[in-house]
């Protein structure tokens, strides 16, 4: 058994990239090399910036690479909650931007991927009729969604979507973007943000620009933003290979509370039930407690019928935005900030991590204006 260490941490043995010493010059400085960080460095790169990025642990060492490994279209909200608090031009708009952004993934890192789609499964009778109102939403805008009945139960049929492997894709990228001409460092975590300047314990970079892509902790990070953004823990477990249950298709369950899928050894991953702990779940605390394991134990057994050994236990912290939308703002002098996903940051996060290394760039970029409207400054 392994403790607070993911499932996805099984591959090859990673190359350490070193600790920031001394000065370093850039254009922009990325903190925080998880997935929305790395796509802001890759996006940099295409645009031509001098990029240094710095994360406090190790490449995709946060919630990037301890997810439950979703790549869902939309924002937090089911589309038809969507729909209800941005407005249908602006929800369709995004909806189709994350679309998009999972056909970017799945051909910039096809190895990591599965194009599978994706189930949501409805735990009663009112989400039965929550999934009606989903679908009856995404059928009028033209957005690809079935209704579903089968052995998970009844609801709905994501085609579009897909599961990965987290943290496998994160190091491609890193490594892509260090051939690239990225100066990316580990274990430098970045003590003090001031315009033109982010100082290390044993360093510092001068840089025109800042990009803060850091999730969980984000407030700790810039409190600047705190009341805009809080942390939860996420729990999750592995089991080894399950040859006695068949999961095809990645699942949400129970409103989403729930989350598993069954990896191509056999293996199940399952997360959730972070309502049912309450309070405690809001901590910035990052390993497994007693309480959310036993209940997911307790689901994997009855509700699951998986009899395989419980492999691996571990918890993310990550940031719920207290709007619709997550954090995409410039909070300081050139000092920008993306974060706060609520729980599903993988596509979304790349969206407005590049989108804002456009924007530090090209001085202007469509897609931070649309984000903005959820209550961030552009």
């Amino acid at each position: 058994m392994t403790t607070n260490t993911p499932v996805w941490a099984e591959l090859p043995a990673w190359r350490e990239l070193p600790t920031v010493v001394g000065d370093l010059d850039a254009d922009v400085c990325v903190v925080g090399l998880g997935g929305s960080g790395l796509s802001a460095v890759g996006e940099l790169l295409r645009m031509g910036a001098r990029v240094v990025g710095l994360d406090a642990g190790s490449v995709a060492g946060g919630a990037a690479g301890r997810n439950g490994g979703f790549l869902l279209a939309g924002t937090a909200d089911f589309y038809h909650d969507s729909v209800a608090a941005l407005g249908r031009p602006l929800a369709r708009e995004l909806y189709r931007l994350t679309m998009a952004e999972i056909d970017r993934i799945a051909a910039e890192t096809p190895e990591a991927v599965r194009r599978v789609g994706s189930l949501r499964i409805a735990a009663s009778a009112e989400e039965e009729e929550d999934c009606r109102r989903q679908l009856e939403a995404m059928r009028a805008d033209d957005l690809p969604a079935e209704a579903y009945d089968g052995p998970e139960g009844r609801g709905l049929y994501i085609p579009g979507d897909g599961a990965f492997q987290p943290l496998l894709r994160c190091r491609l990228l890193a490594e892509r973007a260090v051939a690239a001409g990225a100066r990316l460092f580990e274990r430098s975590p970045a003590l003090e943000l001031l315009p033109g300047e982010v100082r290390t314990p044993h360093g510092r970079v001068r840089c025109g620009a800042t990009l803060v892509a850091v999730d969980g902790r984000l407030p700790a990070v810039l409190p600047d933003l705190e009341g805009r953004a809080r942390t939860a823990r996420l729990q999750m477990l592995a089991t080894a290979p399950a040859p006695e249950v068949r999961f095809p298709y990645p699942v949400y369950y129970r409103w989403g509370f729930e989350y598993w899928q069954q990896l191509p050894d056999g293996s199940i991953a399952l997360g959730g039930f972070r309502d049912v702990a309450g309070e405690e779940e809001w901590t910035t605390e990052a390993t497994p407690s007693p309480r959310v394991q036993g209940l997911l134990e307790d689901f994997l057994r009855t509700h699951l019928r998986v009899a395989a050994p419980i492999t691996h236990r571990w918890a993310a912290s990550v940031s719920f935005s207290a709007t619709p939308l997550p954090i995409v703002a410039e909070v300081r002098p050139g000092i920008w900030a993306v974060g706060a996903y609520s729980g599903t940051g993988n596509v979304v996060g790349a969206i407005c991590a590049r989108a804002v290394a456009r924007r530090i760039v090209a001085g202007r970029d469509e897609v931070v204006e649309l984000f903005a409207g959820g209550g961030a400054a552009s």
